[in-house]
């Protein structure tokens, strides 16, 4: 029996590479396309607030087609929910059979994706649920993976993180309370090395701003800084 199709949620951080790492080693699944929504106003990844060319930068280092999802700013709910029924419909066209998500532990998240897939005839697949959370981010640091830091919640974690390398530096440095994946909302990343990637994204962290009650890191191209 051949594996099964899938695509997988692709947020651009490091929870989903991770998750696309996992699932080709268990060799379960066969990873058709990575799945992004991205605000269409500001061609960014929604709350990551990574550039669209570096999101496809990374979809051609793992070497998996990008599928993306353009949202309206502000997107209300029935406008996410539209967009995502659609991309869903083509999946199911397309034979996908299971949906692959980098969710580690908030139940809430993984019931919404449950209800949303159910009667599609897509299967969601959460390959790091129930995780320790601080062996997981050690696990990634360990096995190469490096991102930054796009976006932090300042009410939870200091603005200064905005723009840091997720390494074992980072680790050492999180307060109390904070979750080492950012799970709560913490902060947001951008994957740019790792054994998913079949050579490293070349960036420099940019300019740091406030928005929205959050704190935006930009991410360059390398070239471009």
């Amino acid at each position: 029996m051949g594996r099964k199709k899938a695509w997988l949620s692709w947020s651009s951080g490091k929870d989903s590479a991770w998750s696309l790492e996992i699932v080709r080693s268990q060799e379960e699944y066969k990873v058709e396309a990575l799945l992004t929504t991205v605000n269409a106003e500001f061609q960014r990844v929604a709350m990551h607030a990574v550039r669209v060319s570096l999101l496809r930068a990374q979809a051609e280092s793992a070497g998996i087609p990008l599928l993306t999802v353009p949202i309206p700013y502000p997107c209300p709910n029935e406008a996410y929910e539209k967009a995502m029924g659609l991309a869903i419909s083509r999946a199911r066209a397309e034979g996908v059979t299971h949906m692959i998500f980098g969710d580690l532990f908030l139940e809430d998240i993984r019931r919404y994706r449950e209800e949303r897939l159910a009667d599609t005839g897509i299967t969601p697949v959460f390959p790091l649920w129930g995780l320790d959370t601080r062996q997981l981010a050690q696990e990634m640091v360990e096995g190469g993976l490096r991102a930054l830091l796009t976006c932090v919640d300042p009410s939870k974690l200091g603005a200064s993180f905005a723009g840091r390398c997720f390494d074992a530096e980072l680790l050492a440095d999180l307060p109390a309370g904070v979750d080492p994946c950012g799970e709560n909302g913490e902060f947001h990343t951008f994957a740019f090395q790792g054994p998913m990637f079949r050579s490293p994204i070349e960036v420099v962290p940019g300019v740091v701003v406030e928005r929205d009650g959050f704190i935006f890191a930009d991410v360059l191209p390398k070239q471009a800084s």
